[in-house]
């Protein structure tokens, strides 16, 4: 049985991330689910975001991990999530701010089929 993914990300964000790895090396992403900026998906060089406990990995966009706070997944875990871009810049410490876009969440509710179906989360 093939496994749902709990996040996604387009064409679009995946250009992005390749040239932020280009200049910065492995990254990660992190949505913490705190007010401003703190709710929007936040890249950083991989290792440069300490993850814990209040933490979990959702799974993996384009070869980096996506983490999110335990809270927030609360809210969301019923949610599939799609990482994409917009034009403008963010108020966070996210790699990609400095280009004039940031990263952004979609998300649609899973089907009753899908629910069943879903990648597990991991610990942070």
């Amino acid at each position: 049985m093939e496994r749902v993914p709990r996040v996604l990300v387009t064409e679009a964000a995946k250009q992005v991330i390749d040239r932020l790895r280009e200049e910065h090396g492995d990254l990660m992403f992190h949505q913490s689910g705190g007010c401003c900026d703190g709710s929007a998906p936040m890249c950083f060089r991989n290792g440069d975001f300490r993850t814990g406990i209040s933490d979990v990995c959702l799974g993996q966009i384009h070869g980096c991990d996506f983490y999110m706070s335990r809270s927030q997944f609360e809210y969301w875990k019923h949610t599939q999530l799609t990482v994409d871009i917009t034009e403008g810049r963010g108020a966070s410490f996210s790699l990609e701010i400095p280009l004039g876009i940031r990263f952004l969440i979609r998300s649609r509710p899973y089907t009753e089929e899908e629910k069943d179906r879903l990648v597990p989360v991991e610990e942070g």
